[in-house]
């Protein structure tokens, strides 16, 4: 065990080891000493400190007291600590440090102050992070947002007018669109703009369950309706009482639940699984989907008088390839998100990569954007967002579209001509094309079955 002579040697060594900055000054604010990660977070050598007055590193929160001697004292030593305190140092180039500063007073045996001790850790980076997260939450306050919906296009700002004009009324509304366009988005933004808005909003994805888990997540159930029903349930209709329900791919509702749905929305009663008490429900009910629901009607998969009692207000969601002037504003906006996760200096979009953008017809919509910068910033090892950091299909389609007007293809086309080019150039392996495009090779051969491309290449694989 080191004794009080042995600890004293080492205390240096310690002090040095400590990430954060330390600071010892004297009575007077006399500097006397600092460990080695002050000097590296202010610049200034230890020489260039000690016997200095603290306030050459001009903290912005130090407190100057003038005493009746004409004295000057820092306001630690009548307060007697300072936790947990951020600041700014100005560091000897003059460019300014974030910092977190503990500090306490020294007192000797007889309970004389001899000086203070302070601790800065720097923090920099965490404010910078700060300031761009500030800076995206008045980004998705601005005239070029709407509940979180980025757009300025007629098409999109039809979609912002129709959530508004719907607000006032506790009617059903469907939302059309393609898959990415943002339909739970919008269903937010009509529970966020209602009455309704300080009360339960409820999202349940109709494609995700089994017609069996599907009924009792939505109606709930009693104790012993089924094998593991060991005890009471609410469901969903409950959960959102006085507030909205969100059912996402409600195409691919079973007939059975849509019987069910269909006395809730005319009776605006429940019933548990394994009961046949009515419970009343007070619940705004949006739905959506990406299907055809006339032409799933007319093959009887889907009731037509469910489909005219959810279909009372119809909101179409524009796909992203006919608001293509909002892809500037989505694109800076999916960037500084994304960028904000990671520690790489990047600091924007190119002219060209902006390009690609804006030429490439986004069959996967918004979502597909977003995905886009997200692999963008994990592969980009460069100062900006270059073609060449795009996911493969992107940047592939861009020069396969230098050759064949964008004009001239729909996202099916573009997509059967990107597989024949990829395959053209893999020679016929799947593999090899998959990784062109940024698939799997199970995906390449079923867009080879899809466009009748497998016989045609059936002597190349």
């Amino acid at each position: 065990m080191m004794d009080d002579q042995e600890l004293n040697r080492y205390w240096k060594t310690v002090v040095d080891t400590i990430q954060d900055g330390v600071m010892i000054v004297d009575s007077g604010g006399a500097i006397i000493s600092v460990n080695q990660a002050l000097e590296g977070i202010t610049g200034y050598s230890r020489q260039d400190m000690i016997g200095e007055q603290c306030s050459v590193l001009n903290c912005n929160i130090c407190d100057i007291v003038i005493e009746r001697d004409g004295s000057h004292w820092c306001l630690l030593f009548k307060t007697g600590s300072l936790k947990k305190r951020k600041c700014t140092l100005t560091r000897k180039d003059g460019s300014a440090v974030h910092i977190l500063k503990n500090a306490s007073i020294l007192q000797d045996s007889r309970g004389q102050v001899i000086g203070a001790v302070e601790t800065m850790t720097d923090i920099s980076e965490l404010m910078e992070k700060d300031i761009q997260l500030q800076a995206i939450r008045r980004q998705l306050r601005s005239e070029d947002s709407f509940h979180g919906i980025i757009g300025t296009s007629p098409t999109i700002t039809r979609v912002f007018d129709m959530i508004a004009n719907v607000s006032g009324s506790d009617a059903p509304i469907l939302i059309l669109g393609e898959s990415g366009t943002g339909k739970e988005l919008v269903a937010r933004a009509i529970h966020m703009h209602s009455n309704r808005k300080d009360k339960p909003y409820i999202k349940v994805n109709c494609a995700a369950l089994n017609e069996s888990l599907l009924e009792s997540e939505l109606f709930g159930h009693v104790k012993g309706a089924f094998t593991g029903a060991y005890q009471n349930r609410e469901g969903r209709f409950e959960a959102a009482a006085g507030g909205s329900i969100f059912l996402d791919e409600i195409g691919d509702l079973p007939l059975s639940i849509q019987i069910k749905l269909l006395r809730v929305l005319e009776e605006k009663v429940i019933e548990r699984v394994g009961d046949n008490r009515p419970i009343p429900v007070d619940v705004r009910v949006i739905t959506a989907t990406n299907r055809n629901l006339k032409a799933l009607v007319e093959k009887g998969a889907f009731r037509n008088d469910f489909y005219y009692r959810i279909n009372v207000i119809p909101i179409d969601i524009p796909p992203l390839h006919e608001r293509k002037n909002d892809i500037p504003l989505l694109a800076e906006y999916f960037f500084e998100r994304v960028h904000l996760k990671t520690d790489k200096s990047i600091r924007g979009i190119s002219p060209e990569a902006m390009q690609c953008l804006m030429r490439y017809p986004w069959p996967g919509n918004v979502r597909e954007l977003k995905s886009a910068f997200e692999y963008a910033c994990a592969a980009c090892q460069d100062p900006m967002i270059y073609p060449q950091h795009l996911p493969p299909d992107i940047h592939f389609w861009t020069e396969v579209s230098t050759t064949i007007s964008p004009e001239c293809m729909n996202p099916e086309d573009l997509k059967k001509h990107q597989l024949i080019q990829a395959l053209e150039q893999a020679k016929g392996n799947q593999s090899l094309a998959g990784r062109i495009l940024g698939i799997s090779r199970v995906t390449v051969w079923n867009r080879m079955q899809r466009y009748g491309l497998a016989t045609r290449h059936a002597t190349e694989l």
